[in-house]
């Protein structure tokens, strides 16, 4: 060969490689992108599977909401459509395309709340119903269930309210995160905390207060009697019971609070275990009502203390349906509340037989917890029953332990004030019966909140009213037990009204023969707080009110906060320094 033809081939050589290396790396792109579209093919047909089940979920959940349909009967279809979704959402191929940039965000929020939906109605839900596999009490599978899925609700609810803030989720996607986000907030922290509350890692008790809301208090009412609870692997008992005769009286429990507390409410917040509950801060009186258990009834180690009123248990009774009580008679929804907090007082002289009072409210409170522990109820009216008696203060719970404390913080259930004004701005406003009658029964009340924001100052005004739409006659007929111990049929209220935190009292005013203001130079609970007395006879109506200033500033949404009242008005609030 010439030297000419071997320098061509040399040249040619080189050319020839680049242009197969050129053919490859084509190949290669072209396939890429065949992968690529068959993926996008591939994931937009999960998506459908995804958008099918996720709107047929949320059909079936508004359905069970607007009390259009059972549970019962729409959960399999719920469980089925719930799992379709979080099942198409959990392919391989869709979580590597969620690493695309801004649109991988959408994927990954759609998957995850899915997942979410999945896990709650299909890892929870559906086992608690009971499904062919399940067996227990409806506590111990909730403790079963929420064992085996609270690390990975939790994971979910973490995920999901990450995505929810990215910048690059469409408003369709955006709309259906947030809603799911919220759910998973308020549901993760619980599921988090219920297997060790339900006494998975041993034995736990809890402290059931139920308060009478004849002699209103902040928190609800005299704390009339009490209960021991015991939880031991998802199985409830009874333990001892209690009720004001069984405590020295007269003799403080050792806790500490504010001297504000005792300054606004007396040594009765602390010597009295009626008025445990006067100061509106339920930690404080669940803490107090702890002590007085371990000092006068047994040295028990309490993981928590619940509260609960008659208003609450007559709507748990639409859940539970009727009970019958030892005396034979039903107790239900619509006779609950009459029968406990004004017909029994005539049937027995609470003075000269107490124990047969106090041994049918225990009687009462044995037969409801027997019917609830058993988990002989409807699940949604139960649910219902809880939501509902908890946003109205009816139904109150507290526990030392910082991860059930955290699952609460900022819920009405845990009993506490706000802190701050950037989520809600509270006012709150307390009637306190302070002669130890039982006429809250009958008194009515109103309260009304405003805020003004103007010049570089909001001004906040409440106002609170209480009437007895009683005659003289009428009031005179009531058993001595429900008139005045000390003045009969004449009747005394404190009433408190504790302004935003941040403000000062500004003003406070009174309409009546007899209603003074007591403090109105204290802080207690980070608030400025005005308390007046009133002293009212049958047919009488009271009205005070109190104006708070403070600077011009982020402010949320007034709300006002008071006791749950057995003839009280909802609250009246105008709001003009919001948004």
């Amino acid at each position: 060969m010439s030297a000419a033809r071997q320098d061509a081939q040399r040249i040619d050589e080189p050319e020839s490689g680049r242009r197969t290396r050129r053919r490859r790396v084509w190949v290669i792109v072209a396939l890429v992108v065949i992968a690529f579209l068959l993926a996008v093919c591939w994931v937009g047909l999960r998506a459908i599977t995804v958008k099918d089940g996720l709107i047929r979920s949320q059909e079936l959940i508004g359905q069970i909401q607007d009390g259009d349909a059972d549970v019962d009967t729409v959960l399999p279809e719920l469980s089925e459509s719930a799992a379709s979704a979080g099942a198409a959402a959990s392919d391989p191929v869709w979580w590597l395309m969620e690493w695309i940039p801004a649109a991988g965000d959408n994927l990954k929020g759609v998957r995850l709340a899915s997942q979410s939906l999945d896990a709650l109605v299909n890892g929870v839900a559906l086992p608690v119903m009971g499904d062919e596999d399940s067996t227990g009490s409806i506590t111990e599978r909730l403790l079963h269930a929420t064992d085996d899925q609270a690390q990975h609700i939790t994971e979910l609810a973490e995920g999901l309210d990450s995505v929810s803030k990215s910048p690059f989720l469409v408003s369709v996607v955006r709309n259906g995160v947030d809603d799911v986000d919220e759910v998973m907030s308020a549901a993760a922290p619980m599921i988090a905390v219920l297997p060790d509350m339900l006494g998975g890692d041993g034995e736990r008790n809890y402290l059931l207060v139920f308060q009478n809301n004849a002699e209103t208090l902040a928190l609800g009412g005299s704390a009339a009697a009490q209960t021991l609870v015991r939880v031991d692997q998802g199985a409830i008992s009874i333990g001892a019971q209690g009720d004001s005769g069984n405590y020295q009286n007269g003799v403080a429990v050792d806790v500490d609070v504010p001297q504000s507390a005792t300054d606004l409410y007396t040594s009765y917040l602390v010597d009295h275990i009626n008025t445990s509950m006067s100061r509106p801060d339920f930690p404080t009186a669940a803490k107090i009502m702890r002590a007085w258990w371990q000092r006068d009834i047994a040295d028990d180690e309490i993981a928590g203390v619940v509260s609960i009123d008659p208003l609450a248990l007559s709507r748990i009774l639409k859940a539970t349906g009727p009970i019958e009580l030892a005396s034979g008679e039903m107790l239900a929804e619509d006779n609950a509340v009459s029968l406990l907090l004004s017909e029994v007082y005539g049937r027995w002289d609470s003075y000269k037989e107490p124990d047969l009072v106090d041994g049918f409210f225990a009687d009462t409170a044995a037969a409801v917890f027997d019917a609830v522990a058993t988990g002989d109820f409807d699940l949604k009216d139960m649910l219902w029953a809880i939501n509902e008696s908890a946003s109205q203060g009816s139904v109150l719970a507290w526990s030392d332990d910082e991860q059930v404390a955290d699952a609460i913080e900022g819920a009405r259930i845990s009993g506490v004030l706000p802190t701050e004004n950037s989520d809600t701005t509270t006012v709150g406003i307390y009637f306190n019966n302070s002669n130890g009658s039982k006429i809250d029964y009958f008194t009515e009340t109103a309260t009304t909140a405003t805020a003004t924001c103007e010049a570089d100052t909001a001004t906040f005004t409440a106002t609170a009213s209480l009437t007895l739409p009683l005659t003289q006659r009428q009031a005179e007929a009531l058993p001595r037990y429900v008139q005045s111990m000390t003045f009969g049929a004449r009747f005394r209220d404190w009433i408190y009204i504790y302004g935003p935190p941040g403000t000062t009292l500004a003003d406070a005013t009174v309409n009546g023969d007899e209603v003074t203001v007591m403090h109105r130079d204290i802080d207690d609970l980070g608030r400025p707080v005005v308390a007046f007395e009133a002293w009212f006879d049958p047919g009488d109506s009271v009205d005070v009110a109190a104006t708070f200033v403070g600077p011009d500033g982020d402010y949320g949404p007034l709300k006002v906060q008071t006791n749950p009242m057995v003839r009280g008005e909802k609250p009246v609030v105008a709001d003009g320094c919001a948004g």
